[in-house]
């Protein structure tokens, strides 16, 4: 009798045990095909082929659906491809896929601050197609996600760029601009240009590398009257390596405005 249960469990054992090998096997299979997926997805990315590495990085959240970093990748690629995009169905669909992945991302990670960096473009992209109470509902939240995400990471670059741009372009809102939103939209929170600068220049100490972000410097330095930091900022930007496929853009913007503004 003892011998007859002892084999029945070895035999029950040995499933059992094959089992979780099967399982472990399986989840190791997986993780190893999102892993080639997601480094494909950035090889595509940083050899300025994005609709390419957004595909690799949509095909790696099938396997793992609420991958924070994959999220963000999607989310960020959408705000960049559809900026680019002429036809306006088409940029609408990216800014909308745009703010999907960030809401998912939001959701399940609302204390992660890339989460938030990514609703604060998603937002911003989309402010651009709107207009009335709904653009200044989102202009408000762009602001408000920037901020979370230094608050939640003081050293991330992209968030004080955000904020660096928010500050630009509200405090470059006509008096009557101003009024009109006080007066039908509840208005929106103070902004200056000293402001833009000084996020400006903190994303530029934390992420010197970052081409956009001297560009929108420039423009900050220049119209607070201080040409000579607009000219110096500008000349940087040559020397800094192509990331993103807007930095051809960039860098080409940057060569005409120094032209223009070294006459």
């Amino acid at each position: 009798m003892c011998t007859f249960i002892s084999k029945r469990f070895n035999k029950y054992y040995t499933i059992t045990i094959l089992f979780i090998a099967a399982l472990l096997y399986s989840a190791n299979i997986k993780a190893q095909n999102f892993d080639s997926t997601f480094q494909l997805g950035l090889h595509y990315e940083n050899s300025l082929n994005e609709k390419i590495a957004l595909l690799k990085f949509i095909d790696a959240l099938k396997i793992k659906p609420l991958n924070l970093p994959t999220l963000y990748k999607c989310s960020e690629l959408c705000s960049r491809i559809g900026h680019r995009e002429l036809n306006t169905n088409s940029r609408d669909k990216y800014f909308q896929s745009a703010l999907s992945y960030a809401t998912i991302a939001y959701n399940h990670y609302p204390s992660n601050d890339d989460a938030n960096v990514a609703m604060s473009i998603a937002l911003g992209r989309i402010a651009l197609t709107k207009s009335g109470k709904d653009k200044i509902s989102k202009v408000k939240q762009i602001k408000k996600y920037a901020e979370n995400a230094v608050r939640l990471n003081p050293n991330n670059a992209k968030a004080w760029h955000i904020i660096g741009k928010w500050n630009y372009e509200v405090s470059n809102l006509s008096m009557i601009e101003l009024a009109a939103t006080n007066l039908f939209y509840g208005g929106l929170p103070s902004a200056s240009l000293k402001s833009s600068i000084e996020a400006y220049e903190k994303a530029r100490k934390l992420n010197p590398y970052f081409c956009l972000n001297y560009l929108e410097l420039a423009k900050a330095y220049y119209r607070n009257d201080e040409k000579n930091k607009a000219i110096t900022t500008l000349k940087i930007i040559p020397s800094l390596a192509i990331a993103t496929e807007d930095d051809i853009k960039i860098k080409s913007e940057a060569a005409e405005l120094l032209r223009k503004w070294s006459k």
